[in-house]
C-alpha cells in the first residue's frame, strides 16, 4: 500500500493517443516493448519488458470528455491519498480533468491539471512501489516545459515535497531547475521561449540515444531537439511521434565500459609487450648459456689431450 515513502514517485506512464495500433507499432520497435491486453480492460494495451509493465498505451476517444485532449503521455505520480491531493491541487490553482475513482487491484487516482495547463495524474497504488534505479526500457527522467517555472515550482513542490537539487542557466531560456525526493533525482523543470504550452515529457532510457533517434525518424517520428549531449556525458532526444505527442529518449555515458575496454586492450599489449620480453630474454640467456658450455667443453677437451712428444 501507498505510503508517505512513495510521495512524488513517478510510478507509471500511461500514452493517450488517437491510433493505438501505431502507436504500439512505434515503440515496440524504438524501445523493445512487448505488448499484452490489461485483462480487466480489453482497450488498454501495456507494453511490458521482461515481466514487468513499463507502460500503458489507451485511446483518446475511449475518455468520457467533453473535448479530448491532443495525443500525450500521461505521468502517474504517487500520493499517499488522492481525494486529498485533488482539493490541495484545487486550492493552488490547479484542475480536475478526470475525478477520482477505484481501479480494482490497482488502487485510487484521478488525473489534473497544473496552474499552466499540463496534465498529470496522481495514484495511490494498493501495493507499494519502492524507487529503483531505471533499467533499460523504464523511465528515467521527468522533464516539465512550462510557461511560468516559478508558480510551477510552487504548486509541485507543495503538493508533492519535492526539493530543488542541482540548477543549470539556461541562458534565455531561463534556468533548468532538477528536483528530487528521497535523494533521488526525478527530473526537471524549465520554461523555454516559445513553448506553446505546458506539458509534462517523460524520457525512456535507452542504450544509445544516437542510434535511436535515426531509428525514431525511420519509423516516421519528427526530432524535435538533439541528439544532444548533456553536462555529465549522458545523450538525449525528444521527438514527435506519428500522432503528435511528444516523447523523449535519454542514454547513459559509457565512460565505465570505454575504461575498461580501453584497460583490458592496454593490458594486453603489456603482456604481449613482456612476453615478448622474456621470451626474448630467455632465448638469449639460453644462446648465452649454450655458448658458453660448447666453449668450456671445447677448453676442458684441450686441456685433457695428451702431449705429443
Amino acid at each position: 500500500m501507498s505510503t508517505s515513502l512513495d510521495r512524488g514517485l513517478f510510478v507509471w506512464h500511461e500514452l493517450n493517443t488517437t491510433d493505438t495500433g501505431s502507436a504500439d507499432e512505434f515503440y515496440s520497435k524504438l524501445v523493445g516493448w512487448k505488448t499484452t491486453v490489461w485483462d480487466q480492460n480489453p482497450a488498454y494495451r501495456i507494453w511490458t519488458m521482461g515481466r514487468e509493465g513499463r507502460a500503458g498505451l489507451y485511446s483518446i476517444h475511449e475518455e468520457r470528455t467533453a473535448m479530448p485532449p491532443p495525443p500525450h503521455w500521461l505521468s502517474y505520480i504517487a500520493t499517499v491519498d488522492v481525494d486529498a491531493t485533488v482539493r490541495q491541487a484545487v486550492e493552488l490553482g490547479g484542475k480536475v480533468v478526470t475525478p477520482a475513482y477505484d481501479v480494482r487491484g490497482v488502487g485510487r487516482m484521478a488525473v489534473l491539471q497544473d496552474p499552466q495547463g499540463a496534465m498529470f495524474a496522481v495514484s495511490a497504488q494498493l501495493e507499494r512501489a519502492p524507487y529503483k534505479e531505471p533499467q533499460v526500457g523504464e523511465f528515467s527522467w521527468h522533464e516539465l516545459l512550462t510557461t511560468n517555472a516559478l508558480t510551477a515550482w510552487e504548486f509541485y513542490s507543495k503538493l508533492f515535497g519535492w526539493e530543488k537539487t542541482e540548477a543549470m542557466d539556461m541562458g534565455a531560456n531561463g534556468v533548468y531547475q532538477m528536483f528530487g525526493t528521497g535523494g533521488h533525482t526525478l527530473g526537471g523543470l524549465f520554461a523555454p521561449r516559445g513553448v506553446p504550452g505546458a506539458q509534462w515529457v517523460p524520457y525512456v532510457l535507452l542504450r544509445d540515444a544516437k542510434r535511436a533517434a535515426d531509428t525514431a525518424k525511420e519509423l516516421g517520428a519528427a526530432i524535435a531537439q538533439g541528439p544532444t549531449e548533456v553536462p555529465g556525458g549522458d545523450w538525449v532526444f525528444t521527438g514527435i511521434d506519428r500522432q503528435g505527442a511528444m516523447f523523449a529518449v535519454h542514454s547513459k555515458k559509457r565512460v565505465a565500459a570505454n575504461m575498461a575496454t580501453t584497460t583490458t586492450t592496454k593490458d594486453a599489449k603489456e603482456t604481449t609487450k613482456d612476453t615478448k620480453n622474456t621470451k626474448h630474454t630467455k632465448s638469449t640467456k639460453r644462446t648465452k648459456s649454450t655458448k658458453h658450455t660448447k666453449s668450456t667443453k671445447n677448453t676442458n677437451r684441450t686441456k685433457k689431450q695428451p702431449r705429443r712428444s
